[in-house]
């Protein structure tokens, strides 16, 4: 005995060596040693022997103090309950035998079990078992030496899935990555399409993550946010907020959970609009256990409430009959009793190791038939089989397994198994199953209204953002709308009253056809405003860049037209009023429409090369998010459409610069012709206040128009009044004073023919400005006579003017004194001047000389003869003498009196013995008054 010990002894040694070989792939020359050097009970003839006892090996920890012992110990009573349902239904003619060893959930102490059975034991046609991940995978990576194949009840590691490196390896119960694609289904379900990942850095959570990120991936699930973290998961848990991860999907352990959901109760990430998905293998009220946090209870089940776990479902709900001939529940009730007589804990696995045992039982059944056949079927009688063929026949039966078991239909699909996953929520603190999902049929069955959200409907699995497009309001437009044809319809009644009485002269004399320009241009600025309060409500976006260019080009086309003509006669006016050499100033109608038309050009060419250049093109700006108050999971993000173009500012520059010069000097044209008043028949007045009006006007739309360019409603609305009270307000100055004229007195161009105008006089000019007379084409004829007869008066002042220093030389040198008159002849002089009326220069002239002829003569006559008498200083009042001073005074009071009628101005005379400086001649008003006949 003692020599077999030492001989088993080395062998171990042996074997350990040929393990690690294995391990590295060196497998061929191992089984066959162990073979040779161990003594079986069990020959290559075990399949062709009916009753033979096959054992088992079951690779488990049993001890109490090893980590996932208890799920061993509810595993023994369903293993055993399982071996006896073999035995008592009589259709296999062979008996399981199984032994356990205890792996202890170490590496070193799993090998050393391993071992053992393999030199100690008998001959084992497969392995049972497999419970610690990092004992499972080591033996599991060397069956292929070994010829064995070992099936699993509750390794759910995903690493063992790999194929390449565990081929002989299979398992009954469901991995962790089974789950992923019961978890896409359900959020298919409520179309959810937008989701996070929170995991625990441990590598099961971490391969989980990674096969869960490949299945969203392929169902086209956006994956927001991942999230790994290690000890303090609450970091993690608000950048999933910040990036407003609705749907969640965690990857942690129990002790973990609490942690992540005191966060989330603390960063308001529950309720109605958040779902939580995680494991579904957490023990029974794992939030009293593994609550480490400042969280309380009370706390950590508020933000729990809904959440929905995954995990494989451990028996079957079905009411079906397995192999076994007993129901699920038929089976639950057998094991519990069992357990309950051995004084152990359930074990959520008991299922898949009562399903187990069937599987090896159903696959020897198959492989002995295998090879009896063969045998029968062998030509020389000599039948032999060896482990590696056995090892695959066995392997190659296990992957056409399909029965329904307790655990429901029990198939492999590359050694994994297709399984059941269930859905349970979180209800008022305990968990209640919703639903299922079968992965052999790839379907989702949830249970009729068990589950509850928060909410009145599901979470939205992200704020989703409704585009908004800020447009015109529907109201707003018609309102406006209905103004602007109020307008159109007043220019169009103003355009057929001005063509209707084109002919009469209170009309002719205003430039009918400039005023039918004024009227086009206003009308094609009211046109405008419908354009603008057009958008993509109401026109395609193709049609949007179309309308973007036609209502730049009426605008613009519009603006110039009516401010154009409106200029161009405000110029006229200043040219004519302002002609300070008295030259004659003709300006047709036809110079007017030159200027126009220029205007009009300068535009066109504008438009066209902006066009052409970079023409205009719909743009849409994005705003902010706001909150819908109507749904707290759904946000506005406003848009705005826009007519625009890459070099935007330059072309608005060229176009504000050009308009804005000319609307300056228009103002300034206007401003300087501001006191020109033709009351009868001239528009000029008018036509000045409305460029003021459209200056003034055009300055604040642009610029409220700019600081409200996000507000379309306000953008608009000012455009319009803008626009409407422009074009309104001068059409209604240049018409409205001549259909009231027409109206009142439609003759007064021909009953009132004396024309008035004034021109006050500017504070800081000590000249007095030159008045004239606005002249029309119809008197040009009668305008030549009197500025002849102007010009000729002038020239006969000069002449009295040097009559008159020489004469004051000659009195300056006499030692006379300053001459006596008397009262009756200052009369008469008064009565001189009196003479301010007359109907030309030509009669006032004559009226002048006849009176200096005739009256004085009288005088004369009248003199007292006492004076003739007198010595030589009375002489000087003789009536030869006074007859001379009068020759010499009258001239100075009619030099006096001339510039009232257009003459030299009274300044002009010699300041120092003048007698226009005298005071009596010094006060003339400010401004002088003419009656001009013949207009």
């Amino acid at each position: 005995m003692a020599p077999s010990r030492r001989y088993c002894r080395c062998d171990m040694i042996f074997l350990s060596g040929c393990l690690l070989l294995s391990v590295l792939g060196f497998h061929p020359a191992l089984a066959k040693v162990c073979n040779d050097y161990t003594r079986h009970g069990l020959d290559n003839n075990w399949y062709t022997r009916d009753g033979e006892k096959l054992p088992i090996m079951v690779l488990m920890p049993m001890n109490e103090s090893a980590l996932m012992s208890s799920i061993s110990q509810g595993i023994e009573p369903a293993v055993q309950l399982a071996i006896q349902h073999i035995r008592e239904s009589r259709q296999y003619s062979f008996s399981l035998i199984t032994k356990i060893y205890d792996t202890e959930c170490d590496n070193a102490k799993g090998l050393r079990a391993f071992f053992d059975a393999i030199c100690y034991g008998p001959k084992h046609l497969m392995i049972f078992g497999g419970v610690c991940p990092s004992v499972t995978s080591i033996i599991a990576e060397s069956l292929e030496g070994w010829n064995l194949v070992q099936l699993s009840f509750a390794a759910t590691t995903p690493v063992l899935a790999d194929r390449k490196k565990y081929p002989n390896f299979f398992r009954t119960v469901p991995s962790d990555n089974a789950v992923n694609p019961a978890v896409v289904k359900f959020l298919n379900f409520y179309n959810w399409s937008r989701v996070g990942t929170l995991t625990q850095d441990v590598q099961r959570f971490s391969e989980v993550r990674n096969d869960l990120t490949n299945e969203l991936e392929k169902a086209d699930i956006q994956i927001a946010d991942t999230e790994s973290f290690s000890n303090d998961p609450c970091v993690n848990v608000k950048k999933l907020k910040d990036n407003d991860v609705r749907i969640i999907i965690g990857q942690f352990d129990e002790n973990l959970a609490a942690k992540v959901f005191c966060c989330a109760y603390n960063l308001n990430m529950y309720g109605s609009k958040y779902q939580w998905i995680i494991p579904g293998w957490y023990q029974g009220n794992w939030w009293e256990q593994a609550n480490s946090t400042n969280c309380t209870t009370k706390k950590l089940l508020t933000a729990m409430e809904g959440y929905i776990s995954v995990d494989f479902e451990p028996l079957s709900a079905k009411q079906i009959k397995g192999i076994s001939g007993r129901t699920p529940q038929e089976y639950e009730r057998e094991y519990n009793r069992e357990r309950e007589q051995k004084g152990v804990e359930a074990s959520k696995f008991h299922g898949f190791a009562y399903d187990g045992i069937w599987v090896i039982a159903k696959t020897l059944t198959r492989v002995m038939e295998l090879l009896r056949h063969k045998e029968r079927h062998d030509t020389y009688h000599n039948f032999t089989v060896d482990d590696r063929e056995v090892g695959k026949m066995v392997l190659d039966v296990m992957n056409e397994t399909n029965f329904f078991g307790v655990t429901g239909q029990v198939m492999f699909r590359n050694g994994e198994r297709m399984g059941t996953i269930k859905f349970t929520q979180f209800q008022e603190g305990q968990e209640v199953k919703v639903g299922e999902y079968n992965a052999i049929a790839d379907v989702l069955d949830l249970i009729n209204n068990t589950i509850r959200f928060q909410g009145v409907e599901p979470p939205k699995d992200r704020t989703f953002v409704r585009l908004q497009r800020r447009q015109i309001n529907v109201p707003l437009y018609s309102i406006l709308s209905t103004i602007t044809i109020l307008g159109m319809l007043m220019g169009g009644a103003f355009l057929f009253f001005n063509i209707k009485n084109r002919n009469h002269r209170l009309i002719k004399m205003s430039s009918p056809y400039m005023n039918n320009l004024i009227i086009l241009g206003g009308m094609l600025s009211y046109a405008s405003i419908f354009l603008f309060g057009l958008d993509g409500s109401f026109v395609s976006d193709k049609e949007f860049e179309t309308l973007c260019t036609v209502r730049t080009w009426i605008l613009i086309v519009g603006y110039t037209t009516a401010f154009g003509a409106m200029f161009a006669k405000t110029w006229r006016v200043h040219a004519i009023f302002k002609n300070v050499k008295m030259k004659k100033k003709i300006i047709k109608d036809q110079k007017l429409f030159i200027i126009v038309g220029g205007m009009l050009l300068i535009d066109l060419c504008i438009l066209i090369c902006w066009q052409i250049v970079d023409p205009l093109k719909r743009t849409v700006e994005e705003y902010s998010l706001e909150a819908n108050p109507q749904g707290r999971d759904i946000a506005i993000r406003p848009f705005l459409e826009h007519c625009e173009n890459t070099h935007m500012t330059i072309w608005l520059g060229i176009v504000y610069a050009y308009k804005g010069l000319l609307m300056l000097f228009g103002c300034f044209l206007a401003w300087e012709t501001r006191n020109v008043s033709i009351p009868a028949l001239n528009d000029s007045k008018y036509i000045g206040m409305s460029v003021y009006n459209v200056g003034i006007m055009c300055i604040i739309g642009a610029a409220v128009s700019f600081l409200t360019r996000d507000q379309p409603n306000v953008q608009f609305c000012i455009v319009a009044l803008v626009i409407i009270f422009c074009s309104t307000i001068t059409l209604c100055l240049v018409f409205v004073p001549k259909f009231v004229t027409m109206r009142t007195n439609p003759d007064a161009a021909t009953q009132n023919r004396r024309l008035k105008f004034t021109q006050n006089q500017k504070k800081e000019d000590s000249k007095t400005s030159t008045s004239v007379t606005s002249v029309n084409q119809a008197n040009t004829s009668r305008l030549d006579g009197l500025q002849s007869d102007n010009h000729r008066l002038r020239m006969k002042i000069t002449e009295l003017d040097k009559e008159l220093e020489e004469v004051t030389m000659q009195l300056q040198d006499t030692p006379e004194k300053t001459p006596y008159i008397k009262q009756n002849h200052y009369q008469d002089v008064n009565n001189i001047l009196s003479i301010r009326n007359f109907t030309d220069g030509k009669d006032g002239e004559k009226s002048l000389k006849n009176h200096l002829e005739q009256k004085p003569q009288a005088q004369w006559g009248s003199m007292d003869p006492s004076r003739i008498s007198r010595g030589p200083l009375e002489d000087i009042n003789s009536p030869e003498h006074i007859q001379r001073r009068l020759s010499l005074q009258l001239p100075i009071l009619h030099h006096a009196y001339l510039p009232s009628i257009g003459g030299v101005d009274a300044s002009c005379s010699s300041p120092t013995s003048s007698p226009a400086s005298s005071p009596r001649h010094r006060h003339m008003p400010p401004s002088y008054r003419v009656m001009v006949s013949g207009l």
